[in-house]
């Protein structure tokens, strides 16, 4: 749950980012603005993982820009399905999706730890330390 909720507030985060500079419009309405997010994210999670199969060799010939097009495709529905969250165009949706999948994937990189799970990072942490002596392999050997 908490993995949705982190990706929603990414989600969300990057539209907010991408809506002024493209001209996507929400009225300024924070409800319209986390329902086409949420809608984006199950769209993305749901949809998107089919069209990329379907269109694999498209998406080979062109080099994977043709994902960037399924991108703004997907952001242009977003758009028709909610009716306060208007995307004006395919090429604004084209450059919106993008921004979007930049802002996303420099949001997820910087909470992602490098064992893959999210992690939220603060100031302090928690460092123990381990108190006594190391004993090599071989020295435990001769020991016994």
């Amino acid at each position: 749950m908490r993995h949705f909720v982190f990706r929603w507030a990414v989600t969300t985060v990057a539209v907010f980012v991408a809506a002024p500079i493209v001209g996507i419009n929400y009225g300024g309405r924070l409800d319209c603005l986390l329902g086409a997010s949420l809608l984006l994210g199950l769209v993305n999670a749901f949809i998107r993982p089919v069209l990329l199969l379907l269109s694999l060799p498209l998406i080979l010939v062109t080099l994977g820009i043709f994902i960037l097009v399924i991108n703004a495709l997907l952001l242009k529905f977003v758009g028709e399905i909610v009716s306060c969250f208007q995307v004006p165009g395919f090429w604004l949706a084209f450059f919106g999706a993008t921004i979007i999948s930049i802002v996303s994937w420099l949001l997820s990189a910087f909470f992602r730890g490098s064992d893959g799970r999210v992690h939220v990072l603060t100031h302090h942490t928690q460092i123990r330390r381990v108190r006594g002596r190391v004993i090599e392999e071989k020295q435990r050997d001769s020991e016994r």
